[in-house]
C-alpha cells in the first residue's frame, strides 16, 4: 500500500527489527532469516535501533544521544537511497531485537524525518496493541500517530486474525490507484466477530488500565533482580511486555546466551516457560508476557521461580561450575 500510494519503493526499516519471513517483510526484517542467500526485495535499507542499555552515539556529557544517531541513520539512508523512499516500518517496542523501548521523543523524531523526505510512517503493532502496554496501542505513550497501522495476533485471541488500519486520505489514494488485497479468508465473519468481542472486552474490563498496574508490579520485580544479581544487567518495558537482559557480569555487559539458555532450563524445571531471544548478536534477553489476565499471585510465583533460577545459576558461576 505505502509503495503503491507513494509512488516509490525503497523501505526503511530498525537494524535489530523483525517483521516476518514473506518476501516483502523478509526485506524488511534484520534480526534474523536475513543470511538465506537470496536476493530481498530492492529499496531495504535500515537504520540504527534505539538501545538505550548499549548506546553507540554518546553526547558530551557521555549520555546517550539518540538524536545524534537517528541523524546518522538517516544520512545513510540518504546516501544510499536512489530518491524513491516510501516508507519506514517499526515496532513501537522492539520485540524480537529485545524489548528495545526508544527513548522518549524519538518516534516523534522518527515521524519528522519521515515527514521530510514524502514517506509514510508504518507502525507494526502486532505484539504491543490492545492493550499489551497499558494502552490500545504503544504509540499513544509518544503521542505519535502512524500512517499506516498493522495488527495481529492479540486481536484474534490465538484465532488467524489481522488488520491494517490508516487514514482517509491514504486509504482514497490508494482506491484511486487500484490497490487490490485478497485472500481466501478476507474479512471473514467468526474472526472478524473474535476481533470485535476481543476489543469490547479490553473495553469493559478496563484492561489497559489494569495491565498498566500489573505492568508496573512485574516491572519493580524484575528491577529488584536487576539490582541483586550480576549476572541481571537490565529490565525495560512497557505493561504486560517486559525484557530482562542477561549478561556476564555488570563490570563489562557483555551479553551471554550461555547463561540465559540455563535460567530458562531452571525456570522450566520449576514449572516457569520463559520465551528468550536467541536471534544471532541478540540473545540473552527474556522476553516476559503474560495474559493481560495474569493473577498477582501468577506474577509473583512467576518472579520466585525466575529469580531462584537466576540465584542458582550465579551461584554455580561463583563456584566455578558454569
Amino acid at each position: 500500500m505505502a509503495k503503491l500510494v507513494t509512488g516509490k519503493f525503497e523501505v526503511v526499516s530498525f537494524n535489530k527489527s523483525w517483521h516476518g519471513v514473506t518476501q516483502a517483510s523478509a526485506g524488511a526484517t534484520y534480526a534474523s532469516a536475513r543470511k538465506s542467500g537470496a536476493p530481498t526485495s530492492p529499496g531495504q535499507l535500515s537504520i540504527p535501533t534505539p538501545y538505550t542499555y548499549r548506546p553507540n552515539f554518546f553526547n558530551s556529557e557521555g549520555e546517550y544521544d539518540w538524536h545524534e544517531e537517528l541523524d546518522y541513520g538517516f544520512e545513510m539512508v540518504d546516501a544510499q537511497s536512489v530518491g524513491s523512499l516510501a516508507a519506514c516500518i517499526v515496532e513501537p517496542i522492539v520485540s524480537g531485537g529485545g524489548i528495545l523501548v526508544p527513548p522518549k521523543g524519538y518516534l516523534a523524531a522518527l515521524k519528522e524525518k519521515c515527514r521530510e523526505r514524502g514517506m509514510l510512517l508504518i507502525f507494526d503493532e502486532a505484539q504491543t496493541s490492545l492493550g499489551r502496554t497499558g494502552e490500545w496501542f504503544a504509540y499513544q505513550y509518544d503521542d505519535v500517530e502512524p500512517d499506516i497501522l498493522t495488527l495481529s495476533k492479540t486481536l484474534g485471541s490465538g484465532l488467524p486474525l489481522a488488520a491494517l488500519v490508516t487514514t482517509d486520505k491514504i486509504e482514497k489514494k490508494a482506491h484511486e490507484k487500484g490497490f487490490l488485497f485478497y485472500t481466501s479468508h478476507v474479512n471473514d465473519p467468526l474472526v472478524a466477530a473474535v476481533g470485535c468481542t476481543v476489543m469490547n472486552i479490553i473495553e469493559r474490563d478496563n484492561l489497559c488500565q489494569v495491565t498498566k498496574e500489573k505492568g508496573n508490579y512485574l516491572r519493580d520485580g524484575l528491577q529488584k533482580l536487576v539490582d541483586e544479581y550480576d549476572i541481571v544487567g537490565d529490565a525495560r518495558g512497557r505493561g504486560l511486555l517486559q525484557g530482562l537482559e542477561i549478561i556476564k557480569s555488570k563490570s563489562n555487559k557483555e551479553r551471554s546466551e550461555f547463561i540465559g539458555d540455563e535460567i530458562t532450563k531452571r525456570c522450566y524445571k520449576l514449572g516457569l516457560h520463559m520465551n528468550i531471544v536467541n536471534l544471532p548478536g541478540m540473545g540473552g534477553v527474556f522476553r516476559i508476557a503474560p495474559p493481560l489476565t495474569v493473577s498477582y499471585e501468577e506474577l509473583e510465583s512467576g518472579l520466585a521461580i525466575l529469580e531462584q533460577s537466576i540465584k542458582s545459576v550465579q551461584n554455580d558461576i561463583n563456584l566455578g561450575n558454569l
